[in-house]
């Protein structure tokens, strides 16, 4: 019996993510309807702001996060963590956030217009959604060339040059090629946000798939139309995820010769000095100075904007939203993260990866799925705050899974061998012999999946009850009837309950 549950459990967690996906395939193919409407012209505009939004927005952060990498990491800088630290914190900053400090700060009643007349356009279509989306998401493409510049063995690069090749050719043919594994993984990360983004794209007007489906469904009440629309969403997704596979290569990045391999020197900066810590300052201005300086003015505007019944609402809600469903990823996650490390076979490796598949899924569209399917299969469920927590912690549940995996892997399989002996079941065997040691996979499982429940906005826009609100979806209503000063609260809250994960996770890496 015991063992059945932690099979069930592992199941659940592997299917759960998929069901509402497959569920909303079918929905999109009923009558053929959703299918026509895919024919009109319109659609290949639609595609082609998508792909031109996700293009400009890699190109971009390759840019930006390629020079930070290698200042932070080969250069006389790599020894300072806090700039690490900074150059890395836009990540914690969401899309629409970013989206409400722009809109804030440009317009005729912005608040440089306010404040000292300066009248700056309002960032708006693919030029706007491209900064907004930049600035947030660059640093997964710093933090992943950074690791991957610190893992070069530098005698590569010796080789190189001792054959003649200039600086230039000893990046493009040695460096680059290693880099490319990290980049890809990067890219893919940053790809599938950006195809599933709704928040900023609709705060800035500029039609992608994600924002038609959101009027589709929002404004127009078609369902079947929304669902129609969603399936080019999981088309490039999987597009994405499969190019990012076939492009992975089979070249041999370790190093093959005898001796131990040793840290990379650090090259000496010079009278380049300023100019590097200048575009580090910039990346921090206006990646954290930018979004942070302007919400703090729309509050000093006006600070009596939102009262406290309100932010306290927020509050509360997200607390119970993400508290909520960091809790219920980490009890799906831990049969899984078991049956990962301790089973066998090609079963156990197509149901670990199950998790995986639908966490790569754009959020609307697997928002939209739970949606449809309470309202048809799960009705008691439709409209309570379970179904939320659910469709969270099956989103979340790779987040868990991740740590707790790590930790199973640490312990001995002859610990639940043991507490068998003794008498007791499968399940009771692997949580007494195995928790004291998986406290800290738990921890850092749990505060990731916090983090990023307490900043999700698509699945909780679709699936809050009513009169029951976040932070992230006060945030996006104020900011979408451009009520700056009353978004400013919520979104500052948001960062402040947000933050204490972050600096966990922080900490618990450096002990690492």
């Amino acid at each position: 019996m015991q063992a059945a549950v932690l099979r069930g459990g592992a199941a659940c967690a592997g299917l759960g993510a998929l069901v509402p996906v497959a569920y909303l395939v079918l929905r999109a193919l009923e009558g053929g309807e959703g299918l026509v409407q895919l024919l009109q012209p319109r659609h290949l505009t639609l595609l082609g702001n998508t792909l031109a939004l996700v293009g400009t927005v890699l190109v971009a952060d390759t840019a930006l996060a390629l020079p930070a990498a290698w200042l932070l990491g080969r250069s006389e800088l790599a020894r300072r963590r806090g700039l690490v630290a900074l150059v890395a914190a836009p990540v914690v900053i969401p899309g629409y956030i970013v989206a409400l400090a722009l809109l804030g700060l440009g317009g005729d009643y912005g608040l440089l217009a306010r404040l000292v007349g300066w009248r700056l356009p309002r960032p708006q279509g693919l030029w706007g959604a491209t900064l907004c989306l930049t600035l947030y998401t660059y640093p997964y493409v710093f933090l992943s060339a950074r690791a991957a510049l610190l893992g070069l063995d530098p005698s590569l690069e010796e080789a190189a040059r001792s054959l003649g090749l200039s600086p230039w050719g000893v990046a493009r043919r040695v460096v680059l090629p290693q880099l490319l594994p990290a980049l890809r993984a990067a890219w893919l990360v940053v790809g599938l946000y950006v195809l599933g983004d709704f928040g900023a794209v609709s705060l800035l007007r500029y039609e992608t798939y994600s924002y038609a489906v959101y009027l589709r469904y929002a404004g127009a009440l078609d369902r079947t139309g929304a669902a129609a629309l969603s399936l080019p969403l999981l088309g490039l997704a999987a597009l994405g995820w499969a190019a990012s596979r076939a492009g992975g290569g089979r070249g041999v990045g370790y190093r093959a010769g005898s001796g131990a391999s040793r840290p990379a020197p650090r090259a000496r900066l010079g009278w380049a000095r300023p100019l590097a810590l200048g575009y580090l300052a910039l990346l921090v201005g206006l990646g954290v100075g930018l979004p942070l300086g302007t919400l703090f003015l729309w509050l000093l505007q006006d600070p009596q904007a939102v009262g406290g019944r309100a932010l306290a609402h927020g509050l509360g809600g997200t607390a119970v939203a993400a508290g909520g469903a960091a809790l219920l990823a980490l009890a799906l996650a831990f049969p899984l993260a078991h049956r990962a490390t301790r089973g066998h076979g090609w079963g156990t490796a197509v149901l670990v990866s199950l998790p995986h598949l639908g966490h790569a899924l754009p959020p609307f569209v697997v928002g939209l799925g739970w949606a449809f399917l309470g309202l048809r299969a799960l009705p008691f469920l439709y409209g309570r705050l379970v179904l939320l927590l659910l469709a969270l912690a099956l989103y979340f549940v790779p987040l868990a899974f991740g740590p707790l995996r790590a930790a199973w892997a640490q312990l001995s399989p002859r610990l639940e061998e043991a507490a068998r002996s003794l008498g007791h079941g499968p399940l009771g065997a692997a949580v007494r012999s195995a928790l004291p040691g998986l406290v800290r996979g738990a921890v850092a499982g749990g505060a990731l999946v916090f983090l990023r429940a307490a900043t999700e906005l698509p699945l909780t826009f679709l699936l809050s009850p009513l009169g029951f609100s976040t932070l992230a979806t006060r945030t996006f209503a104020a900011a979408s009837e451009a009520l700056f000063a009353q978004a400013a609260p919520f979104a500052l809250a948001l960062l402040a309950l947000a933050l204490p994960s972050l600096v966990l996770l922080l900490r618990m890496e450096r002990e690492t």
